[in-house]
């Protein structure tokens, strides 16, 4: 899949990701600060990857990443937009088109966390947990940096 937008390029395919300029932007954000760049490798292998490319360097700035079993569920995560290409509608641009995707349009269920962009999701449908007591999860949030002390 690939879409154009104010000259911005989305792509869905896995060999223009970037891995070196998507571990750098993760490695740093607050939810994989000091993911080590084999995970990161890893996990793009793993999963349906949006990326956003600037005009005419096409250099990588931002990413929206499913983890999906491919017909029932994907989680939405790793979503971004580097710091010098926000404001321009591009966050919300990134998701709306990933939404489309074929593999997308058939999912029961796509989930995802944040801390600070819900309105960003809301738009699209996302809601809170209906039935919160029924989510659990197994969460180690300084993996990376206990890893790395190793």
């Amino acid at each position: 899949m690939e879409a154009e937008h104010a000259g911005y390029l989305l792509s869905s395919d896995p060999a223009r990701q970037d891995l070196d300029a998507i571990h750098s932007y993760l490695a740093r954000s607050y939810w994989a600060t000091g993911i080590p760049r084999e995970v990161v490798a890893r996990a793009l292998a793993g999963s349906l990857c949006f990326g956003l490319f600037a005009p005419g360097t096409r250099q990588q700035v931002g990413l929206a990443r499913y983890v999906t079993d491919g017909a029932t569920f994907a989680y939405l995560c790793d979503v971004y937009v580097l710091e010098e290409h926000r404001g321009l509608g591009l966050g919300r641009w990134l998701v709306e088109q990933s939404l489309t995707h074929p593999a997308l349009l058939g999912m029961r269920r796509i989930a995802l966390i944040t801390r600070d962009a819900h309105n960003l999701y809301r738009a699209f449908g996302f809601r809170a947990l209906a039935r919160p007591d029924g989510f659990m999860e197994l969460h180690r949030p300084d993996i990376y940096r206990q890893a790395s002390s190793a």
